[in-house]
């Protein structure tokens, strides 16, 4: 099977024009076909602000209201997406920035209220992704960009976590390649003491998960992170990587920040 690399990047790259400029750069060198997920970053958030629309946050997770979901569209799948797109032509990849309404590549449901309305949020499923359409972008030399912006297939677009997207996407397609899926952010990998960017731990075996958080070696966001990680590989994705952005060209001789198996 064929090899294909998923990555996904988060505000820290996208909120610095000199950081992204230069992960565009690893990613197009990076060999065999690719995939690039990402989120908003701040950006949604300062548009949002200066049109008189305050952001709402329950534990780190936005609430998408009706303007949100305008806002967050407009950000994500725009503004954004259409920037990466452009960049990566001027650096000889040929991308196709897309939403999950696109092709019908990503199709969401939003999410049930339960203590909390999130509003405008989609939450995938096994059947989500359609790997064909994808599979047939890649085989037409395209890299497609996907942006945090879904659909339920009756008219409504979604706001979807980037970091789920990505892993969906990873094991939607590991029946077809040989998956591999990378989280890019803004530390070097797990780290045994947070405050030590050297102390990575360079391979975590799924077994070991728990006992990482019962000792507080993994905690905070990187629990989320982690469980999405295990859960693709679970799934049929072969490795997953989370790492720091600017280290991606250490992904080729397989060093790049914590790896994470089955």
């Amino acid at each position: 099977m064929k090899q294909l690399t998923i990555i996904k990047i988060g505000g820290n790259v996208i909120d610095n024009s000199a950081n992204l400029h230069q992960f565009l750069l690893d990613f197009t060198a990076l060999p065999g076909d690719k995939i690039l997920v990402h989120g908003g970053g701040k950006i949604a958030t300062e548009l949002g602000e200066s049109l008189g629309i305050e952001a709402k946050m329950v534990d780190g997770r936005r609430i998408t209201d009706i303007e949100t979901l305008r806002i967050v569209t407009m950000v994500y799948a725009g503004l954004i997406n259409k920037n990466m797109v452009a960049q990566l032509q001027a650096k000889g990849n040929n991308a196709i920035g897309l939403t999950g309404a696109d092709g019908n590549i990503i199709k969401a449901k939003k999410r049930l209220v339960e203590e909390i309305d999130y509003g405008y949020v989609g939450d995938l499923d096994e059947n989500s992704v359609s790997s064909a359409t994808l599979d047939n972008l890649l085989k037409a030399g395209l890299t497609p960009v996907l942006s945090a912006i879904t659909h339920d297939g009756d008219s409504q677009l979604l706001n979807t976590n980037a970091d789920t997207i990505a892993a969906a996407v990873a094991v939607a397609m590991s029946t077809l390649y040989e998956t591999r899926l990378v989280y890019c952010f803004e530390k070097k990998g797990v780290l045994k003491d947070v405050n030590d960017d050297n102390s990575v731990v360079r391979e975590i075996k799924s077994g070991e998960f728990e006992g990482l958080k019962a000792d507080g070696t993994v905690a905070g966001g990187m629990i989320p992170k982690l469980h999405n990680a295990f859960e693709a590989i679970n799934k049929g994705v072969s490795t997953v990587y989370i790492g720091k952005a600017d280290e991606l060209n250490e992904l080729a001789g397989g060093v790049f920040g914590t790896k994470m198996n089955p």
